[in-house]
């Protein structure tokens, strides 16, 4: 049978969906976008232009430009504490991971400009060791990669169009989970235990679009628009389960990984040519989430696992908003400082949030900086926290089973990096 899973589902890539509050979005992708909160579409200067929003390449110094840089993600635990029942509390485990990033502008080719960016725009990581957590989110890791060729026009000094294809790849994929489930409610209770072992691989095609606007030389107006990308995952999967008797299932399993569509729209202005103010709204499209279901070549043949494994489960997620300040200053002719902050809503209602993404609304907090060591090289830092509201599920009737509280999630993000120009 041929079903599909728009899945939450997934863990640890070198990037971390836990880290954001929008699902399993990575925003942050360069030195600059981390060092701003992600306040950075209208006011992009240097080589991760090219990703940010390829229409102001036309704009940048007319040689070639190249950033290579890399993000160290730490992510706390998250301690789940159950209202009902001590015995279900948890703890997730720590993930500490690294990202790696690639931008380059080429120089000016008749108003025409061409870019490319190495990303990773989408992943996450969750792992649960605790007997009620791992029962449904023992593991789940998506890894998806991101190549972005794209091609600006720069049709006069205040207006510019670009567009790009988006190569997604996503492998080392990884569902897990094992544990007892209640078969028969009520006196007399029936336990089963179950367990899955999920992988999958794809590689899959989407398209950007940017336009940049200049009105006066200090204020910039910017729109870019990433489309969504379902990402159809082929690999294997292992179903266990002891009730009625031991079944094993053992074959080909499909699943489908819904990267939503974004679109953002920016402002900046730059006061007495050192000071930039930039205003940035984003909407994710997650509203396409809707329910997840897998999707296997042959059809199981226990009850027990079809219930647990088979079934459509409601998702029901919804468009979710997020919303970005970002201040540059150069402080001299060398050095540039950069603060950030911003504001991103979740988008998993409670009635079927998961203990695989336990996400909740999120305050950003970031800074960096950039330094000219000499007309080709510049060097680069930056830092961003996360913090995440305490998520509480006060509803029985949750396709989880979670009555209780999220606490302490978050992130903690370094990036280092160089940019040289030739």
């Amino acid at each position: 049978m041929k079903k599909k899973i728009v899945i939450l589902a997934a863990m640890g890539i070198m990037a971390a969906g836990t880290a954001y509050a929008s699902g399993y979005r990575i925003p942050e992708q360069s030195i600059n976008g981390v060092a701003l909160s992600n306040a950075y579409i209208a006011h992009t200067e240097g080589p991760d232009t090219a990703y940010y929003n390829p229409a102001s390449m036309g704009w940048q110094e007319d040689r070639w430009q190249l950033e290579v840089s890399a993000s160290y993600i730490n992510l706390p635990h998250i301690d789940y504490t159950d209202y009902d029942d001590s015995s279900r509390n948890g703890s997730s485990e720590t993930e500490n991971i690294v990202i790696p990033m690639f931008h380059a502008v080429s120089p000016d080719m008749n108003n025409f400009r061409f870019g490319f960016a190495f990303v990773v725009p989408y992943g996450l990581s969750k792992r649960w060791n605790d007997p009620f957590p791992r029962t449904s989110s023992e593991e789940f890791t998506l890894k998806v990669f991101e190549a972005n060729p794209s091609l600006s026009y720069k049709f006069c000094d205040w207006f510019g169009l670009a567009a790009g294809a988006r190569i997604l790849h996503t492998t080392g994929n990884k569902v897990k989970s094992a544990g007892y489930i209640d078969i028969d409610p009520g006196p007399g209770v029936t336990y089963a235990y179950i367990s899955r072992d999920m992988d999958g691989d794809s590689t899959d095609l989407g398209y950007n679009l940017a336009m940049t606007i200049k009105p006066t030389k200090e204020w910039n107006i910017a729109a870019t628009y990433r489309s969504e990308v379902d990402m159809g995952l082929t690999g294997s999967a292992t179903l266990y389960t002891n009730f009625p008797s031991a079944y094993t299932y053992k074959g080909d399993a499909r699943l489908e990984v819904v990267t939503p569509a974004v679109l953002t729209i920016g402002t900046s202005y730059t006061f007495f040519d050192k000071t930039t103010v930039e205003l940035t709204w984003d909407k994710t499209y997650w509203g396409d989430y809707k329910q997840l279901d897998f999707n296997y070549n042959d059809p199981l043949l226990n009850p027990v696992l079809i219930a647990a494994f088979d079934d459509p489960k409601a998702k029901n997620w919804h468009d979710s908003n997020a919303y970005r300040i970002g201040i540059t200053h150069k402080c001299t002719d060398r050095f540039t400082a950069m603060i950030g902050f911003a504001y991103d809503e979740t988008p998993i209602p409670s009635d079927t949030l998961g203990f695989e993404l336990p996400g909740s609304d999120a305050l950003l907090f970031s800074f960096g900086g950039r330094y000219q060591v000499n007309e080709h090289l510049e060097l680069g830092g930056a830092y961003l926290l996360d913090h995440k509201k305490t998520r509480e599920i006060t509803n029985p009737d949750n396709s989880s089973q979670i009555n209780g509280k999220f606490e302490d999630a978050g992130a903690h993000v370094v990036t280092l990096g160089m940019i040289y120009k030739f």
